[in-house]
């Protein structure tokens, strides 16, 4: 796994699928992270964050059946890879340990340096 970098925005997006399961596609991704984050993001950094999160296998898609609601279009739906979840918890540990190692006192805003 190591060598394999999991930017910011893609562990958002990565998290985002995974809370939306089987209704993880391009609009609902986007207001899922808009809607918990209160962060606008274009659909073109969704859809950059998407295709590079898929060709590192971190994300898997297929295309859905069409509906009325849609027009008859299809919607492109996104599940989380196993090696995608691995990014995940090895994100999370990393980031847990450089936490327990931070001071208490570097965290203090009446601290000054």
């Amino acid at each position: 796994m190591k060598g394999t970098y999991l930017g910011e925005f893609q562990e958002i997006v990565l998290l985002a699928i995974l809370i939306l399961k089987d209704e993880a596609y391009g609009v609902s991704i986007q207001t899922e992270i808009m809607n918990e984050l209160d962060r606008n993001i274009s659909r073109g950094a969704l859809h950059t964050a998407l295709t590079r999160l898929q060709d590192k296998g971190f994300i898997k898609s297929e295309v859905g059946g069409a509906t009325k609601e849609r027009g008859g279009r299809r919607k492109r739906l996104y599940t989380v890879t196993n090696l995608g979840r691995a990014a995940l918890n090895e994100a999370r540990d990393i980031r847990d340990q450089m936490w327990k190692k931070v001071p208490d006192l570097a965290l203090n805003f009446n601290y000054s340096i």
